[in-house]
């Protein structure tokens, strides 16, 4: 137990996804180590599924879990917002004030800074997750987002960026850190490291996450199609998961004659739903450090992904094996060649399992994203310098390149 314990708030606006999975982590680790946590999230969005986990984290966190309604894009509702959670907020007398996401890094930190006016020693603390770093900058929405991030960059404590991928956006598009820094990867539990193996009835292919372009549900959708089309006998496949796109993504399957062999399910969990097929498909357009790469590789199930974000840098040394975002035909033959071959590709989930070793686990990054919250208060000796990681310089013209390709989606 902690001889000092912080009085935190963590906020986010949807509690969904990779996101939600990385605060919950984080929120009852800091519980367990004798901090008082609390939670806010939007009230309007979550499916039962993800409902379910907030109430199960609700028992666990002393300062509570609280919603309110809050929305995706800016809008005049975000001062009523402001309004509602700076009551709630300020009845808490919170020492740390954490937000995930772009919004709720917009309302920790300008709500941190009008506490700050009243005497409050309330620390701002920002991770994107990607968030407003998925806009062009070239595009006129994307100018709109970073001068927003750059604005509010004057009111950060401390920021945290998930991958190094990550941290090289945040340079290219808002500006280089003002703010103490440091690149915390997404962490696991133990028995997640254990290997999961399929069912006797299981699918080709699995598609697992939010139900969205960004997240290439359409490129799976085409990929098993143009299977189809080249050898008369379409894949079967599970798609798991929830997203805005869905009933888009259902009128795709039946209009290309894929209902026979398509099923989709609600949201499920990861190492339930790897069950279902023999090879994982993660087709994203974007990522920043995502969950479903790290929990696949770690149960070691054979998984074709392509080379965004922070998942070069879960793959290391067997970085090779990504393929090209949003490229179609790539993607197909990736996924041919798992059908002809599964013993090989098993082979290589499990041979890939060691590049995962210590480095993402749930203690060490509580350990990191905590640490960093003490030495931002005067807490504990400051880091050196932060200078730009490793991997910025070479990951920058990347991250251009592949968030302007999502712009749109």
């Amino acid at each position: 137990m902690t001889k000092d314990p912080l009085r935190i708030i963590h906020c986010v606006r949807s509690p969904i996804g990779g996101i939600f999975r990385h605060i919950k982590d984080l929120a009852t680790s800091q519980a367990a180590a004798g901090h008082e946590v609390g939670l806010i999230c939007d009230s309007t969005s979550g499916s039962d599924y993800d409902n379910a986990i907030v109430e199960d984290l609700r028992p666990q966190l002393s300062l509570g879990v609280a919603k309110f309604p809050m929305q995706r894009q800016l809008t005049l509702q975000d001062l009523r917002a402001t309004r509602d959670l700076y009551r709630h907020i300020r009845s808490l007398k919170p020492d740390v004030l954490h937000g995930h996401g772009a919004k709720g890094g917009a309302y920790v930190r300008t709500i941190g800074t009008l506490l700050r006016f009243q005497g409050q020693e309330v620390t701002r603390i920002y991770c994107p997750h990607g968030g407003s770093l998925h806009y062009d900058p070239n595009r006129l929405e994307g100018r709109v987002y970073h001068t927003i991030e750059r604005l509010l960059s004057r009111l950060t404590d401390g920021l945290i960026f998930v991958s190094d991928y990550e941290y090289a956006a945040f340079e290219t598009k808002v500006g280089h850190p003002q703010a103490p820094a440091r690149v915390v990867y997404n962490g696991l539990q133990p028995s997640e490291f254990s290997p999961v193996s399929e069912n006797e009835d299981a699918a080709d292919f699995l598609y697992i996450g939010m139900l969205r372009d960004l997240k290439g549900t359409d490129l799976f959708i085409d990929a098993l199609h143009n299977i189809k089309l080249k050898t008369g006998k379409a894949p079967t496949a599970h798609i798991v998961g929830e997203g805005p796109d869905e009933t888009r993504y259902r009128k795709m399957v039946e209009t290309l004659g894929l209902s026979d062999t398509v099923t989709f399910h609600g949201a499920l969990p990861a190492r339930q739903a790897f069950r279902m097929a023999k090879c994982v498909v993660v087709p994203s357009r974007a990522e920043a450090m995502p969950y479903i790469i790290l929990e696949t590789v770690a149960a070691q199930r054979p998984l074709i992904a392509t080379r965004v974000g922070g998942i070069p840098e879960i793959f290391g040394r067997y970085a090779s094996r990504l393929i090209e975002p949003g490229h179609i035909d790539k993607l197909t033959t990736a996924m041919e060649r798992a059908m002809a071959n599964p013993e090989a590709m098993q082979a290589a989930a499990v041979e890939q399992r060691s590049c995962l070793a210590e480095t993402f686990s749930i203690d060490l990054m509580s350990d990191r994203i905590t640490t960093l919250y003490q030495q931002v208060r005067g807490q504990l000796p400051t880091d050196k310098p932060i200078s730009a990681p490793a991997a910025s310089v070479s990951s920058t013209s990347s991250a251009q390149s592949v968030y302007a390709r999502s712009s749109n989606r």
